[in-house]
């Protein structure tokens, strides 16, 4: 672990990340930032998109086209391989909660995830650690993506940590169950799904292929 955080401290951690909640929210919260729970997010209006971690919250902004193609083409791949396996997993995209800690202080958004534990699949939300979980960056989103869901998501139990950088047109892959640091891949590169013992690749040249036209 005191290598993972080397690693992000070198690699990635920029300035501390200080949220803010919009002015238009702050009637509709209370409470300083790390005591806000679930109830506190449920009570706003359906057009605010937020985050909470750890009582904390984030404001999120609408994803891009660009964000929106990719996330879509990974589940694709992701989602072939296990129909084609007849496997149980299940393979979903933003916008779905996942309460991660299993708690009334943290629940996030990614943008694509794997859960193989059924049992974790509720209604309104998933309870508990997914197996396998994509982020692809925006500006909004890119420190906390880096930074803090990188240490959450490990500590939380996620097996698998997969960070698209559109921008940078590069992957970097956490295999958590493994200790091991990341591998850094590229839009050319088909990369391996470490819980499928890498057995599904997504062809992420395929990838940007499908949505390289906006990057015009």
């Amino acid at each position: 672990m005191k290598d993972m955080e080397k690693f992000l401290y070198e690699n990635h951690m920029e300035s501390p990340l200080i949220p803010t909640i919009k002015e238009e929210l702050a009637p509709y919260l209370v409470k300083k930032q790390g005591e806000f729970t679930i109830e506190d997010c449920d009570t706003l209006p359906d057009e605010y998109w937020v985050e909470l971690i750890d009582g904390v919250i984030y404001d999120m902004t609408a994803p891009t086209t660009i964000h929106q193609g990719i996330g879509d083409e990974i589940r694709e791949f992701f989602s072939t391989y296990i129909k084609k396996n007849k496997g149980k997993c299940i393979t979903l995209t933003s916008p779905v909660g996942v309460q991660l800690d299993c708690d009334d202080k943290t629940m996030v958004q990614p943008d694509v995830l794997i859960i193989c534990d059924r049992d974790k699949i509720r209604r309104r939300v998933i309870y508990g650690a997914p197996d396998l979980v994509v982020e692809v960056l925006s500006p909004s989103t890119r420190r906390k993506d880096i930074k803090i869901k990188t240490m959450k998501y490990m500590n939380a139990g996620v097996r698998e940590y997969w960070i698209v950088d559109p921008d940078k047109k590069r992957v970097c892959v956490y295999e958590f169950a493994k200790e091991e640091l990341p591998k850094m891949y590229t839009f050319e590169d088909q990369i391996p799904v470490g819980i499928f013992d890498g057995e599904c690749k997504v062809d992420f040249s395929a990838v940007y292929e499908y949505v390289s036209f906006l990057y015009d």
